[in-house]
């Protein structure tokens, strides 16, 4: 949900274009539902909130895709620590979702370097958003209450209720990312 729903805010703000300055992906870090569709629940979800859950296929998460990733978002704090062992180059670019939304909210973005409809002005923009929100955070592990709870298995409310926790972070993130 988070991939798809970061796409869906992405696109919000900047059209079609998303697909030029972004490239969103997701992984999980257990690999029993790798090569599965989207879960049913989850797909309604993203497709309520105007996503698109077609074309899904899980996939484990691997060292290359956190090498090629600018920001690393987990659902949990253990997976954080996963992604971190996995490579430990990458920690201060990898995040519980919850934990980067709660400092997101504290960065001066007029500090950042401006928002252009191009890639590099968004890589530029972005890195400087991570350094920022890794400052912030400093050495203090994230929060228990900014893990996501797992809603596999679960009722389409709880589904809901954790769409609605992603977007909380995903919407700001994007808007830092894509506006001026």
């Amino acid at each position: 949900m988070a991939e798809r729903l970061t796409v869906r805010a992405a696109r919000d703000l900047v059209g079609d274009a998303v697909h030029d300055l972004l490239l969103v992906h997701g992984a999980g870090t257990g690999g029993w539902h790798v090569g599965s569709a989207m879960d049913a629940a989850a797909a309604r979800q993203v497709r309520a909130r105007g996503g698109d859950p077609e074309r899904f296929a899980a996939r484990q998460l691997a060292s290359d895709l956190i090498e090629a990733s600018d920001l690393i978002l987990t659902a949990t704090g253990e997976q954080r620590e996963f992604a971190q062992e996995m490579r430990p180059d990458a920690a201060a670019r990898t995040f519980v979702l919850g934990e980067f939304g709660r400092l997101l909210a504290s960065v001066d973005l007029a500090t950042l370097p401006p928002f252009a409809p191009t890639a590099d002005a968004v890589e530029a923009r972005g890195g400087a958003l991570v350094e920022a929100v890794a400052k912030l955070r400093g050495d203090r592990p994230p929060l228990p209450q900014d893990d996501l709870d797992d809603p596999w298995g679960r009722g389409d409310g709880y589904f809901s209720r954790v769409a609605d926790e992603i977007e909380e972070t995903v919407r700001p993130l994007t808007r830092a990312l894509l506006t001026r």
